[in-house]
């Protein structure tokens, strides 16, 4: 996360929600701007440059999700929704125009700085030791990220360079849900031919090497209509 202090720019139209998440940010060492409505939030979002937006979904004149629609065109800015919201439908529509994660109302004041943090670490990329082993679901999968070799219950898979590349991306960012074209950057490569259905070839072949069942995967998740995840614990 770095040693920088971030601020937090907190978005509800009720005082009173603001004031209590604000409260707990900056107990947990963080700088709170803060907005009441759609357009006091983008016009903060400019002036403060927030390291995270908390964002509730219901505002008297914008949308939560037109919000984060006009500031994902310009940035990257992790965004946790805040909504009363609880159907699947309603979260994926949300993750699917840039949302990073969600609360649902009523939430824990500090469950939510807790996934602030996890979020700023997760963007930063320091969630996991790059020279370290690690391992998921009690061992059955281990990733070591200095020998670049994986093992499925204790057995060397023969994963070629751009499926290690994904599946490192995906188990760095636990939670974060990768669009293709994010997993072709992780690529890293410059090649045209290389499309979203490429991508969704490479999760295959990755998944039928990973996956103890590949029609039922446990390890890469696709979070239809926007891209992959990673579900190992």
């Amino acid at each position: 996360m770095g040693d920088a202090v971030k601020r937090i720019l907190v978005v509800d139209d009720e005082a009173k929600i603001v004031e209590v998440v604000k409260s707990y940010l900056e107990g947990g060492g963080y700088l709170v701007s803060e907005a009441y409505d759609g357009k006091q939030a983008l016009e903060m979002f400019e002036r403060v440059r927030p390291s995270l937006i908390i964002l509730d979904l219901m505002l008297p004149d914008i949308t939560g999700e037109e919000i984060c629609r006009r500031i994902r065109e310009k940035s990257a800015v992790p965004i946790i929704m805040l909504t009363a919201k609880v159907e699947e439908k309603d979260i994926l529509k949300g993750l699917d125009i840039g949302a990073d994660d969600y609360v649902t109302k009523p939430f824990s004041p500090r469950q939510l700085v807790a996934r602030v943090g996890a979020l700023l670490r997760r963007v930063s990329g320091d969630h996991m030791p790059l020279s370290d082993t690690v391992s998921f679901n009690n061992g059955d999968l281990v990733v070591d990220c200095s020998s670049y070799e994986v093992k499925k219950a204790g057995k060397v898979l023969n994963l070629t360079p751009t499926e290690f590349k994904i599946l490192l991306a995906l188990a760095k960012h636990p939670a974060k849900v990768f669009t293709r074209e994010e997993l072709i950057n992780v690529i890293g490569s410059e090649d045209i031919d290389v499309y979203d259905r490429t991508i969704d070839s490479h999760i295959k072949n990755l998944r039928q090497k990973i996956e103890t069942d590949s029609k039922n995967p446990v390890y890469i998740l696709t979070v239809h209509g926007f891209g992959y995840r990673f579900g190992g614990e």
